[in-house]
């Protein structure tokens, strides 16, 4: 049996991996030229971390967390307004988190096709999709090159992320089903030994209204920002003027020194994406399926993005593991969308929750944010922050 994966990310890699483990011969197929090298922090908890231990993929992935101590909030002089300590809610999440940064761990499963006999999985870098075939007897997918070639397979998986080029070709555009949460996010990663050193251990963020700004000191002399603001173009499906990195230089200007030197270091291109979630009637049709943020992202703010693409990809591979047959992959699909999408949809609940209150609108709202998280340690107030969350695993 043959599958060809399209996206080289967490679920991608996953997916790739695991299909290769039973005996399948896989195509993973990814547009950018390489790795990427930029994202955000990820925690990463819940069914992700049940998955990656059953699968033998958590050891890499511990091997290059970073160890948090709180997320502070500070206000525009730098001074600590509130704090929520890390092992607090590693305990509220179930007892075991990891602090990833994305491209930490699409290195760590991309080390992990190590696992798989080789030539079973083949990777290829800088391979566009440019049309799909999809009917009883298969599917082909049409790839620029050099050299442009058309892979024929049994099953195809779009791992490509929340805007899909697999689900807009097979699905429909991404306005049918992407559901922005009138916010944007942006994410890049700098060089700036000061900032590295005095923020050691600690989420840093902007006790702000409308938009924060966070940051937090990696290994080497770099610092990973990411920030997030209102913005309401998204909904429409417009994108906003300007270039991104002048923009968020507006949105963000007077949050504190931090914050203005991160701007000044802002690189021309960072990540800059509407906060949105995918949501969609069905995640297959024919021989195609959907996993990760491709059929359900559950935004940024819900925290479980890494945690479900990797759970979700391994339940794939466990479903279409003893498919033998072409008779065996559509049954084998509709089970996989069966056992994952509730597990999806009450983690898409804890996003929307999430948002809701993610950015204060005014100071009555901050001031109240900051009562909740100074009182996060309290009996029946700790639950209630787990539940808003992360969902079904805090009840």
């Amino acid at each position: 049996m043959k599958a060809v994966v399209v996206g080289a990310g967490i679920a991608g890699l996953v997916a790739a991996r695991q299909l290769g483990l039973a005996g399948w011969d896989v195509e993973l197929l990814e547009k950018s030229a390489a790795p990427r090298p930029d994202g955000y922090m990820m925690d990463f908890f819940g069914p992700g971390v049940e998955a990656a231990e059953r699968i033998g993929l958590y050891p890499r992935l511990a091997a290059v967390a970073y160890h948090v101590e709180a997320a502070e909030y500070v206000d525009a002089t730098g001074r600590p307004t509130c704090s929520l300590d890390y092992d607090q809610f590693a305990r509220l999440a179930g007892g075991n988190v990891l602090s990833l940064l994305r491209p930490d761990m699409e290195r760590a499963a991309l080390a992990a096709l190590d696992d798989v006999a080789p030539g079973r999985v083949r990777v290829r870098y800088g391979a566009p999709v440019s049309r799909v075939w999809n009917d009883d007897f298969g599917v082909r997918v049409a790839v620029d090159g050099p050299p442009n070639v058309t892979i024929a397979a049994d099953v195809l998986v779009g791992a490509d992320g929340i805007h899909s080029g697999v689900r807009a070709r097979v699905f429909g555009p991404d306005e049918a089903y992407l559901r922005a949460l009138g916010m944007r996010a942006a994410a890049f990663i700098v060089t700036e030994p000061l900032l590295n050193a005095r923020f050691r251990n600690r989420f840093i963020l902007t006790d702000s209204i409308d938009r924060m700004a966070g940051l937090y000191s990696l290994r080497t002399d770099e610092v990973a920002a990411f920030m997030v603001y209102r913005d309401a173009t998204g909904a429409t499906g417009h994108q906003p003027s300007g270039s991104p990195r002048e923009r968020l230089r507006r949105e963000f200007a007077g949050l504190g020194h931090a914050v203005d030197r991160l701007l000044e270091l802002c690189p021309e291109h960072p990540y800059d994406d509407v906060v949105a979630q995918i949501v969609m009637p069905g995640w297959q049709k024919g021989r195609t399926v959907l996993v990760g943020d491709a059929c359900g992202a559950v935004s940024l703010l819900a925290g479980q993005g890494g945690s479900l693409a990797i759970a979700g990809a391994a339940l794939l591979g466990d479903v279409l593991a003893p498919v033998a047959t072409p008779a065996g992959i559509s049954p084998a699909l509709a089970e996989f969308e069966r056992r994952w999408r509730p597990v999806v949809e009450e983690a898409q609940a804890a996003g929307r929750r999430a948002a809701s209150s993610f950015l204060p609108a005014n100071r009555a709202q901050r001031l109240l944010r900051r009562w909740i998280i100074r009182a996060s340690h309290l009996p029946g107030i700790d639950r209630l922050i787990a539940r808003r969350i992360v969902g079904r695993i805090a009840k």
